[in-house]
This record gives C-alpha cells, sequence and structure tokens, in this order.
C-alpha cells in the first residue's frame, strides 16, 4: 500500500523523525554537529525557516516552515544530505517521518517547548539551554 500524500505542505510543522533501529547515532558529537551543519546549510540555501530542533542520540525533532517547496523535499534534503556527507555504508534514518501542522501561536510554542525540554525528560541535561544540539542552547537561526 502506498503512503498517503500530505494534504498540504504550506504552514509550519513540528517534525520528527528516527535513526535506523533507534540506533544512537548521534551519541557521538561529531555526527550530531555534521547534522546541525547539514540543516543549518539547507536553512542557509533560503528551503525553509528553522524555528526550534533538537538532536537525540537516536532522533530529531524540528520545528520549520517550508519555502516554495513541500515539506517532504525539505527532510528529503535535511535526510538525504547528512546521510551523504556522513558516508556510511549503513542505513541512517527508518523510513519517512511524521509531522503535525501547527494550527496556532499557542500550538507552535507548545511544541517549541517539547522541543527544549527532550533531553531535559531523557536526563541528558538538568536545563534545556546545557545541551549542546539544541536551539535551546544555539540559534536556530543564526545570523552567520
Amino acid at each position: 500500500m502506498a503512503i498517503p500524500t500530505r494534504a498540504t505542505s504550506h504552514g509550519t510543522f513540528f517534525i520528527s523523525t528516527q535513526t535506523w533501529n533507534r540506533r544512537r547515532l548521534f551519541q557521538t558529537a561529531a555526527n550530531a554537529e555534521l547534522f546541525l551543519d547539514t540543516l543549518q546549510h539547507y536553512r542557509r540555501e533560503g528551503h525553509y525557516k528553522l524555528h526550534a530542533f533538537v538532536v537525540m542520540p537516536d532522533h530529531i525533532h524540528l520545528l520549520l516552515t517550508p519555502q516554495v517547496i513541500t515539506i517532504e523535499r525539505a527532510l528529503m534534503l535535511i535526510k538525504g544530505g547528512f546521510s551523504r556527507r556522513l558516508e556510511s555504508k549503513f542505513p541512517i534514518w527508518q523510513r519517512g517521518f511524521t509531522d503535525r501542522r501547527m494550527r496556532d501561536r499557542d500550538d507552535f510554542l507548545t511544541h517549541r517547548t517539547y522541543i527544549h525540554h527532550n533531553p531535559v525528560r531523557d536526563r541528558l541535561c538538568q536545563l534545556p539551554e546545557d545541551y549542546p544540539y539544541s536551539s535551546a542552547h544555539r540559534p536556530a537561526n543564526p545570523s552567520a
């Protein structure tokens, strides 16, 4: 059975995706930094506005708004771009991703808080801003 296409690609989305078999790929600082560099590369190219992110050891959460491209294309760039840069002989990502379109400002703020507190809930840090692979620690849209 084919995966149904999403009804809309306009708006801001909360996105989650996991590594292959929940492998703790981003437990290694070099891999987490490479992912963040990939994420920022496509943001700088103008493919999406990045509002919040967290890179957990075995999954990621993003809050982004695609610009001109679909949400599927944005994730293809991010996941595919990282996979090419990593040059692994093993699978990197689980197939697909989950997304939720933000309905309003409260929905946006709730999901941004969820993203920033994810490392605290998993006991990786005590405060959201202490986790180095999150927009709570570093800006989602650095001016550089």
